[in-house]
């Protein structure tokens, strides 16, 4: 069901594999034209007429079981004449057909019928003359169209079914046919993009109700769309451009623009398609492998603007999503990525010479485990104990981009029933620098400071932050106020690292720091 019009360079990596994964479930196990001795089956012809009204051969069309004994199975009948048979199983079906105009510029129709009830010899005509065109555009008519999408959703007795069409050009026309399915049960959503020298639209709109789309108008205004701005950073030694994705949460294609860094690139969506995915890739040193971060899902709202900085400074520990450190039985398992961005994005591949975590049970070594920053897995006895894990991240050629970083925590653990969250915390330091990463040397940078973890919420009983000006050999208190602190930055060139000592309500202790967290210039 993919259309093969559609250019594979201009499609983000994560909509391809989700529309190819749909495509094959869809045709996989089809239903055969003569079944098997048993369900009460049944002919369905499928008559098939142009936009003149003549017979034509050239469309695809698919049949769904929804209910029955042919439920979960697709079937694919074809006939050169424009008219073809089919023997199926008694059930409820849904029957999507798509005719061909011949040429880009001549467009296709889709037409699709949510309910087929066959129980008896049926015969349905698709005609291409009942759709009407998908006109979704964006308010600068100058955007050229890169590929679009619609899906349907048919929700019949507890099992959704969906079938999609890509869409290569704007003219795509689409129609309902047959009796309307139950009230809400029909779900049918259509993303389009286009893109400027600057800007992706990314245009999404969904509707559910008990019947397909027989077309679709939508031509939102510049104030009715939300911007989100990417900004990538430049790490040291890396080479070429970034490329971001977006797509909206959940099932559907994306699109991809690649731009240079440091620097940004601006999408336009819609909020009413719901929240919003993002991934970027991050430009990498000869040899290293590519780097990734995602964010979201996003929501947004018509008229707001949205920053997503990635791969900038300054580099850290997190604990959002899934990380976090787990006691499962005897299991202690770590996962805190060292090296998440100033964002808090944590990448997929990160950039470091050496790594490695240390586990200690009251006050002895249990074992070092060398490699990702941040993960580890250590086998302990079962009975109450004091564990201290110790986790560091040495960088090379990094200066300005943490050489190093180490986080230390402390917490009273014993043997679970089931996987459970041990009380770890981070800290979070989030500056506003160039996009390179740098601050301007002599003046006052305000550095905003937030707890991520066990102490978050309001559970933190004690936290000091140090700064240093030379490579973490010496250290100055400075005061935690509206969380944040303020440091004088040093000459141009230097090297400004970072550390916090946070103790939680529990007694729970973090240890962090960051070597070079940023440079000044």
């Amino acid at each position: 069901m993919i259309n093969s019009s559609v250019s594979r360079s201009s499609v983000s990596r994560r909509s391809v594999l989700a529309a190819l994964t749909l495509t094959l479930a869809l045709a996989d196990g089809a239903i055969p034209a003569a079944h098997a001795a048993g369900p009460e089956t049944y002919t369905l012809t499928v008559r098939h007429l142009d936009r003149a009204g003549r017979s034509t051969g050239s469309y695809e069309t698919t049949v769904t079981g929804l209910s029955g004994p042919g439920a979960g199975r697709a079937v694919k009948p074809h006939g050169d004449s424009g008219t073809t048979t089919v023997r199926l199983p008694k059930g409820r079906y849904l029957l999507d057909s798509y005719l061909s105009g011949g040429s880009a510029a001549a467009g296709a129709d889709w037409v699709v019928q949510p309910r087929l009830d066959l129980d008896r010899n049926t015969t349905v005509t698709v005609d291409a003359r009942t759709t009407a065109p998908v006109d979704v555009s964006p308010p600068d008519r100058s955007a050229d169209f890169l590929q679009g999408a619609m899906f349907v959703q048919v929700t019949h007795g507890g099992t959704a079914r969906v079938v999609n069409r890509l869409a290569g050009s704007p003219r795509l026309r689409v129609g309902h046919l047959g009796p309307a399915a139950e009230a809400g049960s029909v779900k049918q959503w259509y993303d389009a993009y286009w893109t400027t020298k600057n800007t992706t639209y990314a245009l999404g709109d969904s509707v559910t109700g008990d019947r397909a789309l027989t077309g679709l108008t939508r031509h939102p205004a510049a104030k009715d769309l939300a911007t989100v701005r990417v900004q990538g950073a430049a790490r040291p030694g890396a080479q070429g451009s970034a490329t971001a994705d977006v797509q909206p949460a959940g099932l559907s294609i994306g699109a991809s623009r690649k731009f240079p860094v440091p620097g940004a690139t601006t999408f336009l969506v819609t909020p009413g398609r719901g929240p919003w995915e993002f991934v970027y890739w991050a430009p990498t040193a000869p040899g290293a492998p590519a780097t990734r971060y995602t964010a979201g899902p996003l929501a947004v709202r018509a008229g707001s603007t949205t920053t997503l900085a990635f791969d900038n400074p300054v580099l850290g520990p997190t604990l959002t999503g899934r990380h976090r450190v787990v006691r499962s039985g005897n299991r202690l398992a770590v996962d805190v990525p060292l090296l998440a961005d100033g964002g808090g994005h944590a990448p997929s591949a990160s950039a470091y010479a050496t790594a490695s975590t240390t586990l200690h049970r009251d006050g002895k070594p249990v074992g070092t485990r060398s490699g990702a920053p941040g993960r580890a897995e250590f086998t302990v006895p079962p009975g109450r104990a004091s564990y201290r894990v110790t986790s560091t991240a040495q960088r090379k050629g990094a200066s300005g981009a943490a050489t190093r970083v180490t986080a230390a925590w402390t917490f009273v653990s014993r043997a679970t029933t089931r996987p459970t969250p041990l009380p770890v915390s981070v800290v979070r330091f989030s500056p506003r620098l160039a996009p390179g990463g740098t601050a301007v040397a002599g003046g006052d940078l305000r550095i905003p400071v937030a707890v991520e973890g066990a102490a978050a919420g309001g559970r933190v009983r004690s936290l000091k932050v140090s700064v240093s000006m030379d490579g973490g050999k010496s250290w100055t208190r400075v005061p935690v106020e509206r969380d944040a602190v303020t440091v004088r930055n040093p000459r141009a060139g230097t090297g400004v690292s970072l550390r916090a000592e946070l103790t939680d309500t529990a007694g729970n202790t973090l240890a962090q720091t960051v070597v070079d967290a940023y440079r000044t210039r």
